[in-house]
This record gives structure tokens, sequence and C-alpha cells, in this order.
């Protein structure tokens, strides 16, 4: 179908919105990416801590 949805989103006082629940789940997996692999850079296992 050819449906259409509204969506809401959270916004703050100067119109920023706050990122959804799945967004933030999404970010979270980026920054631990991120620290894994610097972590690999400097020889430490990011399984071992």
């Amino acid at each position: 179908e050819n449906g259409r949805a509204v969506w809401l989103r959270w916004a703050d006082a100067e119109g920023n919105l706050f990122p959804t629940g799945a967004e933030r789940a999404e970010q979270a997996e980026e920054r631990s990416a991120r620290l894994a692999a610097r972590l690999r850079e400097l020889g430490i296992d990011p399984a071992s801590i």
C-alpha cells in the first residue's frame, strides 16, 4: 500500500531533534566500533577488557 504515516519527533527549544532509539543504538554501535579499532591500534584486544 502507498499509505502515509505521521511521525512525531522530540526537539529542544532551538529545534534540534533528539535521536530516536534506533538512531541512538546506531550511534552507540559506531562509537563502539571506533573505540575497538583504537584499542587494536594500541595493541590491545578489545575482547580482553
